[in-house]
């Protein structure tokens, strides 16, 4: 008995996925350094695949993936330059929160700006029109007096 209880439980340690033993390679909090670290490298990293969240706060496959990537490398000695050097390297600025400022991301950092600019020089035409359309005469005392004759009439005017 004891023998086939053994068997159940070495295949069933054998059958268990890879991906759920994976989560060795991340910091523990034995190490609150290295855990403390990766908590802040992975703040400062957009989810590829959420592009609004942190790979912090993903629950995606490929921000498990990236977190996991973090761990192997701070336990590899690696400084957060080089892990963030890293991470740009494979996956593009996109993949930092706070891309840097150069000519592919120049509009990235203007384009609110110039949206901004944008929309309030818009505003200002139509303010500035809007002045410059007179607005229409009053009514002559005798328009006044014709327009309620027409308003009372039950025919309009013209028909005969």
């Amino acid at each position: 008995m004891m023998r086939l209880a053994a068997v159940l439980l070495f295949s069933l340690a054998a059958l268990t996925p890879v991906s759920a033993r994976a989560a060795d390679a991340l910091p523990t909090e034995k190490d609150s350094v290295a855990a403390s670290r990766a908590v802040k490298l992975s703040e400062k990293l957009r989810c590829l695949v959420c592009q609004n969240q942190s790979i912090s706060e993903s629950n995606a496959e490929l921000a498990l993936d990236l977190r996991r990537q973090i761990g192997e490398q701070i336990a590899a000695g690696r400084s957060d330059d080089e892990i963030l050097g890293y991470m740009v390297a494979r996956y593009g600025d996109f993949v930092l929160y706070q891309p840097p400022v150069k000519g592919t991301t120049l509009l990235l950092w203007g384009g609110p700006g110039l949206l901004l600019v944008g929309g309030l020089t818009a505003l200002a035409v139509i303010l500035r029109r809007r002045r410059k359309v007179a607005p229409e005469p009053p009514l002559a005392a005798a328009e006044r007096e014709r327009a309620r004759q027409m308003l009372e009439d039950d025919t309009p005017e013209g028909k005969q």
